[in-house]
């Protein structure tokens, strides 16, 4: 029996093409009103300035409020050598402020770059009993930078759990009491939604490049770089768009399975998510070009195929030869031909040693025609397994539970844990970001036992903080386009007023 998918292929995808491709024409003329040489001119005197201000800034709060703001503005990836001799400087050196602001951010800076700072240093604003004093609780500016800070933490550090519900519960009072001040009060509310380590750090880019200029002691220069910076990067970003667009749009009229969902513009903005530097353009459009792939295989799985034809495609992926096409259904052939040329293509564009390999794991799709209802347990293994990443995986669970399925779908990890505990769903919910929380303190680990693996370990969690955009508060913003309709203009549509 053939199942048929109750998803628009074409929901939400069409409209955003549309707005993008409209709105590119108008922002595309302002953009050309200054010209791209005149920006590029523009942004390397102001590089070199920042880079001056890097060697000539002595100060250690001046030097950690530096590099915060740099990395704040999203352009830290212009000053990766002098960020690292700054903190290796201010990790090696004396530190004595009694303020609680300076010793969070401290913390934070030193502890996402992989230097091991004691969660000791807060000691000094606990009384004797331990706790955290209550004198610190008027502080707002360093109650919000403890709070991020304490997200940081890793296994074994109850110290830091206090530190966030502290934090947090005082934060929340002075929140529902409206005595923050712009931009702090709206700096709170992201913070108190999602942790800044925690925060897809382009959509807090734009959110700060906003609120920087009314901060105290904001450097003029750092926020003029960042606006020429997302500028020329959003225009790379746009063409980039256009040609994966073209691409899709082949793909889609030449294999011609209606029942797919068109999410290109998604899956760009996931691949975006992990990549966005300009010298990251191969590996954003190879991963965006996967996740689309991806995509039809997951709609034929779940959504179409008999189980019957889920195994004969399962089978010519593992042979993966154009010999298997004979094996296939008739409406499949071109899906399978078109793979097959695209990882062709994709091999021949990377060097030897990263070369990719095809594979899919069927038993979800067994499991869903034989009714079959797995353990909690063998369905967070599997996904693992799908995953690769443990901590995707993982965070991936939240938001598939009260969401609408297919008939005859296998069953949740949600539901998994609710048959096997007889729990309610918020139980299981309560289960699932329980472990969310211990992955993401597994991935502050690996920050500070494994230095050399930092930069990938940093798009590990680029990766995860984008799972949490496209399915935060139960979503499925990645299935209902519409929902990342705001963010995906922000990041592509709409330049930084200069």
């Amino acid at each position: 029996m053939r199942r048929h998918s109750v998803l628009s292929p074409r929901y939400g995808a069409t409209s955003l093409s549309t707005t993008n491709h409209n709105h590119c024409r108008h922002h595309h003329y302002s953009f050309l009103c200054r010209s791209e040489r005149w920006m590029q001119e523009r942004a390397e005197k102001l590089r070199g300035q920042i880079r001056t201000l890097f060697g000539t800034c002595h100060d250690m709060s001046a030097r950690m409020n530096l590099v915060d703001s740099v990395q704040h503005l999203g352009i830290d990836h212009l000053f990766q050598e002098e960020i690292e001799d700054a903190l290796t400087s201010i990790h090696g050196s004396e530190f004595r402020s009694s303020s609680l602001y300076e010793v969070a951010l401290r913390f934070r800076l030193l502890r996402e770059h992989g230097f091991w700072v004691s969660p000791d240093a807060f000691n000094k604003f606990k009384g004797d009993d331990g706790k955290f004093r209550n004198d610190i609780a008027n502080d707002p500016k360093g109650l919000l930078s403890l709070y991020n800070a304490a997200h940081l933490l890793i296994h074994g550090e109850p110290e830091l759990e206090e530190a966030i519900s502290f934090a947090r519960k005082h934060l929340e009072l002075m929140s529902q009491d409206s005595v923050l001040n712009p931009p702090l009060a709206e700096q709170v509310k992201r913070a108190l939604s999602l942790p800044l380590p925690r925060t897809f750090k382009r959509v807090e880019t734009i959110c700060y490049m906003s609120e920087y200029e009314r901060e105290a002691g904001n450097i003029p220069i750092l926020l003029e770089l960042a606006k020429l910076d997302f500028n020329l990067l959003q225009h790379i970003h746009l063409e980039e768009l256009k040609a994966i667009s073209e691409w899709w749009k082949d793909l889609y009229g030449y294999m011609e399975l209606r029942y797919i969902r068109d999410r290109t513009i998604e899956a760009y903005a996931w691949s975006y998510m992990m990549f966005y530097e300009e010298d990251f353009a191969f590996t954003r459009m190879f991963v965006a070009k996967i996740i689309a792939l991806d995509t039809v295989m997951d709609d034929t799985y779940d959504a179409h195929a008999t189980i019957e034809e889920c195994r004969q495609l399962n089978t010519a992926i593992q042979r993966w030869d154009k010999s298997a096409i004979s094996i296939l259904p008739e409406y499949l052939k071109k899906f399978y031909i078109k793979l097959l040329i695209n990882f062709e293509e994709f091999e021949h564009q990377v060097s030897d040693n990263e070369k990719y390999k095809a594979v899919y794991l069927l038993p979800t799709r067994s499991w869903s025609y034989q009714k079959h209802k797995p353990s909690f347990k063998d369905q967070v293994v599997l996904s693992t397994k799908s995953s690769a990443v443990q901590l995707v995986c993982v965070a991936a669970m939240i938001g598939w539970g009260n969401r609408g399925k297919n008939k005859g779908d296998v069953a949740s990890s949600v539901e998994c844990y609710m048959n096997e505990n007889r729990v309610t769903s918020e139980v299981a919910f309560a289960k699932i970001d329980s472990l969310v929380e211990d992955e993401w303190r597994t991935t502050n680990q690996t920050r500070l036992e494994h230095g050399t693996l930092l930069p990938m370990v940093q798009r590990v969690v680029n990766f995860t903080v984008s799972m949490v955009l496209f399915y935060d508060d139960r979503n499925d913003a990645y299935t209902f386009a519409a929902l990342l309709r705001e963010i995906i203009e922000s990041l592509f549509v709409r330049p930084a007023p200069i």
